[in-house]
């Protein structure tokens, strides 16, 4: 095995213990970027001399005996909207392609405090504002799509071009392309990451979290990420009990209560998709957790209170730059953009005011169980250039609206929310399943999650369609399995 293939967990504890070096880890790291970026496009920026001279720095430390935890010495990607100073951020736009900033983010501060190195920053969707991060290349089949917004960091992190990544979530655009790269993605609860210095989307529903190759490397990032930041005006104070660790048990998940949405989550959902997280529910039954049918309430607003609230948010945004330079935005992120000053302060507040009734719905719902679980996206990886879904029903809906669609319900509320990999479907691409919790429930999304991770052996790892070398490039695609139809 070669060093990037580790999981964050196996690295950090072969660095502590002095059998792997900093330096021989991000050396490999930078190696398998150096094999594949040239058809992923996982990376803007790869910023290679610091890298390496902070991996030496890292190996001087930990020599000395200053091991500043369990991501020294750990290589990473940024997506491309968090700020680090004298490092463009792009945000993945000719808008903004100029742009250095003179200041690290908190994250991006609180990853150098605990030794981390950055490999590069990961490419988005322009302005996170689309769910598909098409200059990015999907590592396991050629044809499909990444997933986005955050789907360089999703895809550096499946390919092992780095050890973990951050991305941002605002309607599901960490968690969807985490299940069609087959990483763990974790949108946190809203206000217990710093936004502060990474680009906004829109303000009430942009959530900052970890991909990772595991359960436990997301709970190891987090630990580090979350804490309460003045400079970041939603941020969070997490209850005193708060941990980013799960509470070791050995009744495994007994008396755990587990909800399974009898409406909405499995409406419109591949087969393929349904049985797998239909048998991650028989899992996690069968590991002692309690499982319950649960009705999702107030269903029917949330299409329409996640768009009323984005758009304008979003168009708010970038008012001077789109009127200044419109030329500069893609065609899709402008349409956008325009489209959301139509969307009337009456609409605005509307959606608001619903989104604080589906919370408490919500809040009521975490009551009489402890985890939910459902699909993370209805499909798995659209072809490129694929326009629409059309369901057996006769029901067509956009690929975008598709994967939203069983994301954005989590940012409304801002519950925390982890997508795993829990198998593949017939053309070999990956299915994730995502948990959603009570507020600051991230410990149980992540003990439940560690349980699957354990039990299965058809999920994780690096991608499989390449070789460790990345010779032999990406496999092909044929679509139409399952119960929809791809159309474009």
């Amino acid at each position: 095995m070669q060093p990037f293939e580790l999981t964050v967990e196996d690295a950090s504890a072969a660095i502590a213990s002095r059998a792997l070096s900093p330096v021989e880890l991000v050396e490999s790291v930078l190696a398998r970027c150096e094999a594949l970026e040239n058809w992923l496009h996982a990376y803007v920026t790869v910023v290679a001399p610091q890298a390496r001279q902070d991996a030496r720095q890292a190996e001087r430390e930990i020599l000395e005996g200053l091991h500043r935890g369990p991501l020294h010495g750990i290589p990473y990607g940024l997506k491309d909207l968090i700020d680090v100073t004298g490092i463009p951020t792009t945000a993945s736009s000719r808008a903004w392609a100029d742009r250095t900033p003179g200041r690290d983010s908190t994250v991006a501060a609180r990853l150098t405090a605990a030794g981390a190195i950055l490999i590069g920053k990961t490419h988005t969707h322009e302005f996170a504002y689309g769910l598909l991060t098409p200059q990015t290349a999907n590592p396991w089949h050629e044809g499909v799509v990444a997933g986005g917004s955050s789907g360089g960091s999703a895809v550096a992190v499946a390919a092992g071009s780095a050890m973990f990544a951050l991305g941002t979530d605002t309607g599901g655009s960490i968690r969807i392309p985490a299940a069609l790269n087959g990483t763990v993605g974790l949108k946190p609860t809203y206000g217990l990451v710093s936004r502060h210095g990474v680009a906004p989307l829109s303000w009430s529903l942009d959530h900052v979290g970890p991909l990772t190759r595991t359960v436990r490397d997301a709970a190891t990032v987090l630990g580090v990420l979350a804490g309460h930041d003045p400079l970041d005006p939603a941020s969070a104070m997490p209850p005193a009990h708060w941990s980013a660790a799960h509470p070791a048990d050995a009744r495994g998940l007994r008396g755990v209560r587990v909800g399974v949405p009898g409406n909405y989550y499995f409406d419109r959902v591949d087969p393929q998709v349904e049985a797998a997280v239909r048998g991650t529910v028989d899992l996690l039954a069968e590991l002692g957790a309690i499982v319950l049918p649960v009705e999702v309430p107030l269903v029917e607003y949330v299409e329409a209170t996640q768009w009323g609230l984005m758009a304008p948010e979003a168009s708010a945004v970038h008012e001077e730059a789109l009127r200044a330079s419109p030329d500069l935005y893609g065609a899709d992120v402008r349409l956008l953009l325009e489209a959301g000053h139509h969307v009337s302060a009456l609409d605005y507040l509307r959606a608001q005011r619903t989104r604080s009734l589906v919370r408490d719905a919500w809040t009521r719902l975490f009551e009489d169980v402890d985890v939910i679980v459902a699909p993370t996206s209805p499909i798995t990886a659209a072809r490129r250039g694929q326009e629409t879904v059309r369901w057996p029903d006769g029901v067509t809906e956009t690929v975008t609206d598709a994967y939203v669609r069983l994301s954005s319900p989590a940012n409304i509320t801002g519950l925390p929310a982890l997508s795993l990999p829990v198998g593949r479907d017939s053309a070999g691409l990956p299915i994730g399943a995502q948990l959603i919790g009570a507020p600051f429930a991230e410990s149980l999304l992540f003990r439940v999650g560690t349980a699957v991770e354990e039990r299965r052996t058809d999920t994780g790892g690096l991608a499989g369609a390449l070789r460790p070398d990345g010779i032999d490039g990406p496999q092909r695609h044929e679509a139409g399995a399952g119960g929809s139809s791809r159309e474009q």
